[in-house]
């Protein structure tokens, strides 16, 4: 991830991605740069034009937490049971389809 980081950070800069900047970049936040991961990342980038691929990303709004009834609830009485297995999966998958997008913009 870090080599994502380091390209975007020269894409939003205005400084070309190539792998001397890229490794330059890892090397100042401490990190020893795989030559062979940065040639990967600078050969990816370079048919991906970053400011498209940005733009036609989706956008993650957080929830909204739901709001305090007006009036005290009585407690509701324990039922031992969790959310059914087809929720958890549905809320699971979701969030595997939201990080595989990520992965789309860059290859």
């Amino acid at each position: 991830m870090e080599y994502i980081y380091a390209a975007m950070l020269l894409h939003k800069a205005g400084k070309p991605i190539d792998e001397d900047n890229v490794t330059k970049i890892l090397e100042a936040a401490g990190i020893n740069a795989d030559p062979v991961r940065v040639k990967a990342l600078v050969a990816a980038l370079a048919e991906i034009k970053i400011d498209e691929a940005i733009k036609s990303a989706p956008t993650f709004m957080p929830t909204a937490a739901p709001t305090a009834p007006s009036a005290p609830a009585a407690p509701a009485a324990p039922t031992g049971k969790e959310k059914p297995k087809e929720e958890k999966k549905k809320e699971e998958k979701g969030e595997e389809e939201a990080l595989e997008g990520l992965g789309a913009l860059f290859g």
